[in-house]
């Protein structure tokens, strides 16, 4: 697993053995198995969004401690310049850049999202968070499925979805898709 995943899962584990939680109760946090979770802190699989934010949530922290290891500290205003946003790679089909990684107290989290994977080696993993979840495609072609419904999204189009559903994404065609997400 690629060394972002694996920062990730050590600050995991470290803020659950400083808080001195037991895994039990952070993995009922997040709707896991003690078990389950386990895996995600060995930082051997990717880990998905939403227990990223149910483990932050439950510790009180922000998302951006857990994805990039440094605490959000602007408050009146958080301007990112065009492709410098904070990155992270959680696979090879899939890159995140955070918009708003430097502001505390976040009510969304706005990410501009490359999916690269092509169409006939690309796994669909399905993913659910609480909250709702909006996509609006900036260039390429995605495939959602959504609580077993496949839609095909184009540039200019969007999605407004619950997130709870079980959803999941590939970029169509042979080519990188990117799109603007921002998960409330």
């Amino acid at each position: 697993m690629n060394k972002q995943i694996q920062d990730i899962a050590k600050r995991m584990y470290g803020l659950r053995d400083a808080l001195d939680i037991p895994i039990d109760r952070i993995a009922e946090a997040c709707n896991l198995t003690p078990a389950e979770y386990a895996v995600y802190e060995t930082g051997e699989v990717d880990i998905p969004i939403s227990v990223l934010q149910s483990v932050a949530k439950y510790c009180k922290v922000e998302l951006t401690s857990l994805l990039f290891g440094q605490e959000p500290t602007v408050s009146g205003y958080y301007l990112t310049r065009s492709g410098l946003g904070t990155a992270m790679e959680r696979s090879s089909a899939y890159k995140y850049q955070s918009l708003a990684a430097g502001f505390q107290h976040r009510k969304a989290e706005p990410f501009v999202v490359t999916v690269e994977c092509k169409e006939e080696d690309c796994a669909m993993p399905l993913n659910s968070h609480k909250g709702q979840e909006f996509n609006y495609i900036l260039e390429g072609s995605l495939m959602i499925h959504i609580n077993g419904k496949e839609l095909i999204l184009n540039e200019g189009d969007s999605l407004y979805f619950d997130s709870a559903q079980p959803h999941g994404m590939k970029a169509l065609h042979g080519k990188p898709c990117r799109f603007l997400a921002i998960i409330l």
